[in-house]
């Protein structure tokens, strides 16, 4: 089951905005357990003052790291230190590594080749190579939720950056599911999911406003939707391309 599987989230305090603490650990808590939380800052820096409350509100241990040289980032260094000795103490069977630098590419891809799941999180702005060293790369702005909350009994408007259905995605969604399909064309659509991810990362339903992803699918004209009865009382969804 995937609640056994045992994670280590490490964070990128100097890059990851406090607002999304939250959400960010109810998002992980969906692939695993967070049983190493430990987040990588100067605590003496007036700009990681906000965190103090939300460390302690979401159990999150506080690693300090001096900046001892001017240009070189400590606290990248302490994060990759502390991945490798968890990595080799056996406790977990994968990482979560939140950041948005690049830095961490090397990382991921060492994790990954131990055998390890490794899961990125991070803004927009985060660089391909580490997009693409993960299993899978999450954005923090579909976890942000803050905007829904009332100020003054006034509700606010949430502003979320819906990405388009381009060309482009719908020849990864066809291709994904020519692959994984049998003879007559249809494919199950937690397999189709499985491929996409492995084509790509950061591949999600919800950068394109669908909670999930066969919703995602009915939206478009290119595809049909086969719902079939199993064994286990609930339904199985199959997907397959409309020929041009």
């Amino acid at each position: 089951m995937i609640k056994d599987i045992k994670l280590a989230v490490l964070i990128d305090g100097d890059n990851i905005p406090s607002r999304y603490i939250k959400e960010m650990m109810e998002e992980i808590t969906k692939y695993g357990t967070p049983t190493i939380k430990r987040i990588y800052g100067d605590w003496t820096k007036p700009h990681l003052s906000k965190w103090k409350g939300i460390l302690l509100e979401n159990a999150i241990t506080p690693i300090q790291q001096y900046g001892y040289t001017t240009g070189k980032n400590a606290t990248d260094s302490a994060m990759i230190i502390d991945a490798m000795d968890i990595l080799y103490s056996e406790k977990v069977n994968g990482f979560c590594l939140v950041s948005s630098d690049s830095d961490f590419t090397k990382l991921a891809t060492r994790l990954r080749e131990a055998g390890l799941v490794v899961y990125g999180i991070g803004e927009k702005k985060t660089p391909d190579p580490f997009i693409v060293a993960c299993d899978k790369f999450i954005y923090l702005e579909i976890l942000d939720k803050m905007d829904d909350e009332a100020d003054n009994g006034k509700p606010k408007v949430k502003k979320v950056s819906i990405d388009k259905i381009t060309p482009k995605v719908i020849r990864l969604l066809r291709n994904s599911v020519s692959d994984a399909a049998d003879d007559d064309g249809w494919a199950f659509m937690g397999d189709v999911g499985s491929l996409i991810l492995k084509k790509q990362p950061n591949f999600d339903s919800r950068n394109f406003g669908f909670e999930k992803l066969t919703p995602l699918f009915k939206s478009l004209s290119q595809f049909e939707i086969d719902q079939r009865d199993s064994s286990k009382r609930f339904k199985l969804i199959y997907v397959r391309n409309k020929k041009k």
